[in-house]
């Protein structure tokens, strides 16, 4: 049986935010930034997660699991007893290399959030405990991989609904926002369209529902006389959603979008201000009233334009022309235009020193070089069954970057590791099987062999194969099995023509994690094999 929003999009109740003197407050409204102010990242879609504490998406940061080419990790910032907000924390437990979105707590004790890794979009279960958060399980949502592009947005009405904003084939615009109704403890309904009421020709995003006022908060710049992304608000009212209204109080000095109501007074918003790009968390300096509209109209659907056919002039025609199903000559209307796909292109950098450098690429089909040119159109590699390319820089560790990887826009970056004393590798494609020193599948094969490779082109570089376990099970015997993967991997060097004093192992156990043991995607990151040039 369906289930129906209005069941849930809401009651409408006493919290009241009280509007007066529009003018006088608008002229002592100070912001202020409470993630950085004018920082080179990108941070947007805070959500509250209780005792003072706000999660956001912080994208491009070096922190990030990903690098400074991260698309999005997640953050924290809390309030302190003074009402003063912290510095921002990196929450990697909570975070991927790819794309995570914190969408808000389902219930008192479960966090919801959003990943998109290598074009997979999927949502995850998180437990509070303590100051921790314990990873639970995946979600179901029919339609979630329909959405393309920053997906945004929040859950909402006591973990009932979910809002989210992103690019499939049906939006009217470049950005829609779509709702889904929770069915069961993990399973959660068809995603649909909140309509043309809400989704404009343009871009609508950051959506935020109050369920106290039945009151929809996100960013368009749909709207008449848009000169960026504007907030805006809409009721729910029993037979759909009013029209929007611009809550004039926040919108107008910049481009702002993802609002988050947490009082009367407080408000939270991502801000860009400046030509640079990057938005900010900002807020008022000082509590303020928040003013917002009262007053919703019913959504009145614009009427379709009548069909009336432009005529241009034509000749008259003579008396003894016979004329069979005469065409009035129209204006002629332009095909929507087909963005050109653009070949693939790279910036290769020393990963110290972050300046670009010198490379060689090579396009892999499985194990086999295949000859194309560095900047092929990523269509044709995949029709050609190219799995990866290589990219290499006289004196630097070789690195694999899948076809899945490469960016559609704008250049690939690749960081490359100088082989100089001190530095470190992780040797990601390396795999065992798991609770042995058995090597797991062709690509870790195919990495060591070239690792191999350039340790006889480089005789004089001398390295340390580091072992690391997750924290689970017996200490002695982790340290046991990571001794013996490394000691594995120096074997198969050897094998292959390494010197065998070039090679020194070492192994840890879970000792050095490099992440939290509390979830299965921090444990996965702890187990791992290090290669450290001595």
């Amino acid at each position: 049986m369906r289930l129906n929003i209005s069941n849930f999009l809401f009651k409408a109740s006493s919290f009241i935010l009280l509007a007066f003197c529009v003018s006088k407050i608008s002229l002592g409204q100070e912001l202020k930034s409470i993630s950085g102010a004018n920082s080179p990242n990108d941070d947007f879609n805070p959500v509250s997660v209780g005792n003072q504490t706000i999660l956001f998406t912080r994208a491009f940061h070096p922190k990030n699991l990903g690098g400074k080419n991260d698309p999005g990790d997640i953050w924290m910032i809390r309030k302190d007893d003074a009402g003063n907000w912290g510095n921002e924390i990196h929450r990697p437990d909570l975070s991927t290399s790819g794309y995570d979105l914190p969408l808000g707590m389902e219930d008192v004790l479960t966090l919801l959030i959003l990943r998109n890794e290598n074009g997979s979009v999927s949502i995850h279960q998180f437990s509070k405990f303590g100051a921790d958060w314990n990873y639970l399980r995946q979600v179901n949502l029919e339609g979630l991989s329909t959405l393309q592009g920053t997906i945004t947005g929040r859950v909402a009405s006591q973990g009932k609904i979910l809002f989210l904003s992103g690019k499939r084939s049906d939006s009217l615009g470049n950005e829609d926002i779509y709702f889904s109704e929770k069915l069961g403890p993990i399973d959660w309904g068809k995603l649909e369209s909140l309509g043309p009421a809400i989704n404009g020709k343009g871009q609508e995003v950051g959506p935020f529902f109050q369920s106290e006022t039945s009151l929809l908060y996100f960013s368009s710049n749909s709207h008449p006389d848009a000169t960026g992304k504007d907030i805006l608000i809409s009721k729910k009212l029993e037979n759909g959603w009013s029209s929007p209204v611009k809550w004039e109080q926040i919108s107008g000095r910049g481009s702002e979008s993802s609002i988050l109501v947490l009082s009367s007074t407080e408000a939270i918003w991502s801000s860009t201000q400046n030509s640079d790009g990057f938005a900010d968390l900002m807020t008022f300096s000082e509590p303020q009233d928040l003013i917002v509209p009262n007053e919703f109209e019913n959504y009145q659907p614009i009427a379709p334009e009548s069909k009336v056919e432009k005529v241009k002039p034509v000749s008259i025609l003579k008396k003894e022309e016979k004329v069979e199903n005469p065409v009035l000559q129209q204006e002629t209307v332009l095909a929507p235009r087909i963005e050109e796909e653009i070949p693939v292109s790279w910036l290769v950098m020393d990963s110290k020193s972050k300046l670009e450098i010198a490379y060689e690429l090579e396009w892999q089909k499985g194990n086999d070089p295949i000859l194309l040119p560095k900047e092929s159109l990523a269509s044709e590699l995949k029709n050609l069954g190219v799995t990866a390319a290589k990219v290499t820089s006289k004196g630097y560790f070789p690195v694999w970057v899948s076809i899945n990887a490469l960016m559609p826009k704008g250049r690939t970056v690749v960081q490359l590791t100088k082989a100089e004393t001190g530095s470190a590798l992780v040797l990601k494609e390396v795999q065992f099987q798991r609770g042995t020193a058995e090597f797991e599948g062709k690509e870790t094969v195919t990495v060591l062999e070239e690792i191999a490779r350039f340790l006889m082109d480089n005789p004089s570089v001398k390295i340390r194969i580091n072992g690391h376990t997750d924290n689970v099970g017996d200490p002695g015997l982790n340290k046991q099995l990571s001794l013996e993967r490394a000691g594995k991997i120096r074997d198969f060097l050897t094998q292959l023509g390494v010197e065998f004093e070039n090679v020194r192992i070492s192994g840890w156990g879970g000792t050095k994690p490099i992440s939290s043991n509390a979830t299965e995607a921090g444990r996965s990151k702890n187990r791992r094999v290090e290669l450290v040039v001595e």
